[in-house]
């Protein structure tokens, strides 16, 4: 039986980090939808909190991809959409008015604190039409598909 000699490569978590850094700070064409807090620090992007997951929904309909989320009790402001390269990254934050301390718990599953979720988007977008809206909890955004690019054929002039 043959052998698969396909390489294997692997990546820690600190150089894809590092690779990010370096991605953000040479490439300026990043986009937030709808509320752009002002970071002009992309460093501070990766040293924050924010590790909880985020699920969601991902589909075509149409020439538009449409990614969805339940992201109730977030608020707008708290919410940054980026679109770096070909990676759209969610962020936010789920702010806990009071913990009871003294409660005694029998579930606690409520997810509470920074969130942060990239997809990688399977194909070219238009950047200057995306939509994001925040209706009861349900995050939608609306990302249309760029042009497919067109062959040119190119004639041959013999001399």
């Amino acid at each position: 039986m043959a052998q698969d000699k396909t390489p294997i490569f692997f990546t820690s978590l600190d150089e894809l980090r590092g690779d990010l850094e370096s991605d953000l700070k040479s490439d300026r064409n990043s986009l937030a939808l709808p509320n752009k807090s002002n970071i002009n620090d992309e460093e501070q992007w990766f040293s924050e909190d924010y590790e909880g997951q985020l699920s969601i929904d991902v589909y075509q309909a149409g020439d538009n991809l449409v990614v969805k989320s339940t992201i109730a009790g977030v608020k707008p402001e708290e919410l940054e959409i980026y679109i770096h390269n070909d990676l759209l990254t969610i962020r936010g934050k789920r702010e806990q008015a009071v913990e009871d301390e003294g409660a005694d718990y029998l579930y606690k599953e409520c997810f509470w604190g920074g969130f942060s979720r990239s997809i990688i988007l399977p194909f070219e977008v238009q950047i200057d039409k995306i939509q994001a809206t925040l209706k009861n909890g349900v995050l939608t955004i609306i990302i249309p598909k760029a042009p497919k690019s067109k062959m040119i054929p190119v004639k041959i002039d013999e001399e």
